[in-house]
C-alpha cells in the first residue's frame, strides 16, 4: 500500500504542478464562491483553513471573506509528530512563522481554538471521498479526534486536475464531507 500512495503522489503532485500553473488564481476565485454558495456557517463557527504549500490551491481569497463575515478563522500547527493538529487563531495581518515543512503558521502566542470546519489541502482525491495527503496522517488524526467528540465538517479545496479513479485506502483514513474544486462542489458525506 505504502508503494501504490507513494507512486500516486509523484503522479498527482506534477497533475496538480500543472493544472496551479495554468489556473492558479481563477481557479481559486471559483473555488472560493461555489464555497460560499454552497456551505452555510452559524455565527460562532471556526473554521480551520491552511496556508498554501507547493502548488495547493490558495484558500486566502476564502479566508477572507468567511473572516469578513465574522467566522474565527483558524490555521494548522503540526506540534508532534503522529499525532492530531492544533489549530491557532489567525486575521488578517496576523504575524506568521515558519513551521515543520516549511508553511506559515500563527505564531505561539496566538490562541488555540477547535474547529467545526476544516478546509484541506491535499494531492489527489477520489469519488468515493477520500484524499490523499503527504503521507503524515494529520488530517486522518485530526478529523477521528474531532468526529469522536461532535459534528465536524472536512472539505477539501482541489483542482479537478487531482481528482483519480481511487485512492488506496487504510482503516485509519477519513473521508472527506466534500470537495470543491473550479469545477463546483461534489459532495460525500451526509450532514
Amino acid at each position: 500500500m505504502d508503494a501504490d500512495k507513494a507512486a500516486l503522489r509523484k503522479t498527482t503532485e506534477a497533475r496538480r504542478q500543472q493544472a496551479h500553473a495554468a489556473l492558479s488564481e481563477r481557479a481559486r476565485d471559483l473555488v472560493r464562491d461555489s464555497f460560499l454558495e454552497s456551505f452555510e456557517f452559524s455565527p460562532s463557527s471556526v473554521v480551520a483553513a491552511y496556508w498554501p504549500f507547493r502548488s495547493e490551491i490558495d484558500p486566502r481569497p476564502l479566508m477572507l471573506a468567511l473572516h469578513a463575515r465574522g467566522h474565527r478563522i483558524v490555521l494548522p500547527v503540526a506540534v508532534r509528530t503522529a499525532a492530531p493538529l492544533d489549530f491557532r487563531l489567525w486575521g488578517p495581518g496576523a504575524p506568521l512563522v515558519k513551521a515543520g515543512l516549511g508553511g506559515l503558521v500563527p505564531d505561539i502566542g496566538a490562541p488555540e481554538l477547535e474547529p467545526d470546519t476544516l478546509l484541506v489541502p491535499m494531492l489527489a482525491f477520489d469519488d468515493a471521498g477520500y484524499r490523499l495527503g503527504y503521507g503524515g496522517g494529520f488530517y486522518d488524526r485530526t478529523l477521528e479526534k474531532l468526529r469522536a467528540a461532535g459534528p465536524v465538517r472536512a472539505i477539501g479545496l482541489a483542482y479537478e486536475a487531482q481528482r483519480v479513479a481511487a485512492i488506496p485506502r487504510e482503516t485509519t483514513d477519513q473521508q472527506l464531507d466534500a470537495v470543491v474544486t473550479e469545477a463546483g462542489v461534489t459532495h460525500f458525506r451526509k450532514a
